[in-house]
Parts: structure tokens; sequence; C-alpha cells
């Protein structure tokens, strides 16, 4: 597998700088991480969506620098960048664009107006307060890389990356997302509050940021990293590299064991054939593959580990578990459940 790149990227697989692939990675990783401070794993799981060519659904509270994350990416990768506010008065052409009326010279003429998804990282902020249809575009513009208006395909841009946040405190004038859209993400990341040192660091860093401002106080929207911009040549190399990365057959098996698992869990114990009322898709398979090896890759190995796939199985599977109401009487939620398979599913 190549990532998703298609044959376009081909040549790049015998460019010699490929080496140098992982330390353009590692060098964007350490600006991320001097940039948010305390979110590690938010943003190793970010890093294993751009290398799986991968969409993800991030969930937390507001202030946990979501957008700072993803303005940050997208800078450091030299992409262009815009972030959508999701409300309910939304129409699906607000975010995919639409036909203009033009008339000069004498000229009568539709136009295609492009919307804020061409862009290469898009931010959805919210998707759970836009309505069915414009979720539908988004999701639509997600799967097939393009866009369907007045009967014209027009394509986005390579490469498309779109992370949507949702508040799961809030749930008063919401859409929640079916479990079959979000299926279509293949990451769902949580968010949590930094702990009390590394908040200490970010008032320290906001301070430091005030201070070098300019003169009328406001703060620049470029982000302050010591690393220089990636080129988005050298993630497609990076995306080349972790589709080379070797799965062996017993790591594969065990891919499968644990998402058949989640079909058929009565072999695994009662609580969990009490808790689990629909299991993941195949969707599921293929994605614990894509971010193992990216895991793997990030983490300095050629080939697949069990831990890797242990490593992203949460954050693959978490939404894509439809649970009973006996889990939410019993207080169970999707981690829990996860948490049993690991422990159950015989390792190879």
């Amino acid at each position: 597998m190549n990532g998703g790149l298609g044959a376009d990227s081909d040549p790049y697989r015998k460019d010699e700088s490929l080496g140098s692939s992982r330390e353009a990675i590692d060098a964007l990783r350490a600006g991320l991480a001097r940039e948010i401070i305390g979110q590690e794993r938010l943003i190793e799981g970010l890093l294993i969506a751009l290398l799986a060519d991968a969409h993800v659904l991030v969930e937390g509270v507001p202030g946990l620098a979501k957008t700072r994350l993803i303005k940050t990416l997208a800078y450091c990768l030299d992409a262009s960048f815009q972030r959508i506010q999701l409300t309910p008065d939304l129409l699906p052409g607000d975010i995919t664009g639409a036909d203009i009326y033009h008339a000069s010279a004498g000229t009568h003429e539709f136009r295609f107006q492009p919307g804020p998804l061409f862009a290469n990282i898009v931010l959805a902020d919210e998707i759970n307060r836009a309505p069915a249809k414009v979720q539908t575009a988004l999701l639509e513009a997600m799967e097939e890389r393009q866009v369907t208006v007045g009967g014209k395909s027009h394509r986005l841009p390579a490469p498309f990356m779109v992370m949507a946040t949702q508040n799961p405190l809030e749930h008063e004038g919401t859409f929640p997302l079916p479990e079959a859209q979000l299926d279509r993400f293949m990451l769902h990341l949580r968010v949590g509050y930094p702990r009390p040192e590394d908040e200490l660091a970010i008032v320290r860093l906001v301070r430091s940021e005030e201070q070098s401002a300019s003169g009328d106080g406001a703060a620049s929207d470029r982000p302050i990293v010591a690393a220089g911009q990636l080129p988005l040549k050298a993630l497609r190399q990076a995306r080349i590299a972790v589709g080379d990365v070797h799965v062996a057959t017993p790591l594969e098996q065990y891919v499968i064991d644990l998402v058949c698992a989640t079909r058929v869990p009565t072999g695994f114990g009662d609580d969990l054939a009490r808790w689990i009322e629909v299991g993941a898709s195949p969707r599921a398979s293929i994605a614990l593959d894509r971010c193992g090896r990216a895991h793997a890759w990030l983490h300095g190995r050629d080939y697949v580990a069990p831990e890797d796939i242990r490593a992203v199985a949460h954050d693959v599977l978490r939404h894509r578990l439809i649970l009973s109401y006996r889990a939410q009487a019993d207080g169970i939620d999707a981690d829990a459940v996860i948490d049993t398979l690991l422990a159950r599913v015989a390792l190879p």
C-alpha cells in the first residue's frame, strides 16, 4: 500500500532523500510539541492520521488547543488551511462552494466559486452543530476527495485532511453524527486537561507570545516554531515509507481477531456479549492496519509489533462500537470495552 497517494507519487519512490523523511517528521513533531504543551497523545494521533492519509474526529471541551494545533500543523507543512465554524444555519454550498453568475463584456456565465473545503488542512469546528445536509456534504468530500456542484465535479487539493471537533458537554441544538457517518473518520481522539505543570508552561508560553506581539497588542497569527516548514514532498515520501512497513501474517490475523471479537463477542465473555450491540465494520481492520504501520514508523521501526496495534486500538475502535443499554447501566464506555477486548484476544 502507498498510503492513498495514488500513482502520481511513484516518482518519489526512487528519491534518494527518502531516508530523510523520518527526520523531517521528527522535526515537525518536536515543533508541534513546543507549541502545544501537554498534548503529546493528541499530537501523535494527528501525525498518525496525517501519515495514514486519514481524517480525524477530536472530542474535547473548549480551550484545549485543538484549533491551535491544526493551524500550527498547516503552517509547519506549508499547506493551505481553512477553519469552518459549523452552525445550524449553514447550507451545503457554504462549505463546498457554488456556481456564481458573472456578467461582463457582453458575456453571461456561471463560474464555480470554491468554498472553504478547498484547502489542504480543514478544521471543521463543532461538527455536531451542523445540520444533516451539511454533515453529509462534508463527509462526502472526505470520502470522495471532491465536491459536485451543478452536476460538475471539482477535485479537492492534495493532500486533503479534515480534523472535525466535537464538544462532549453541550448537546442542546446539536445534530449528533449517526454511527454510520462516524465510521468514516479513521480516528476518534479524545483530549483531556493538561497536567498542572504543563498548564503552568502554557501560561508562560502565552505570556511570552503577548510580550513579543506587535506594538498594537495583537498576537501574530503565524505560529512561532523553531523548525522550518516541511515541504509536501517530504510528506509524500513519509507516506511511502509508512506504506512499506512490514506487517507479518500473525499481526494481520491479530487485527482481524480484534475486529471480529467486536462482532461475535460471546466467545470472549458474557459481559462483552452483554455490552456490545453492534461491532466494527471492515473499515476498522483497514484503519488498524494503516494506523499501526504509521505508529511503528513514527517509533523508528520498519515492521509492525503488537504494541503498535494496541496503541491505536482505542482511537480506531471507540467510535465504531455501538454499545447496549446494559453497558450504559453498568457504567461501561467504549474505552472500557476495548480494554477488555485487548486483555482477552490472544496476542500473536
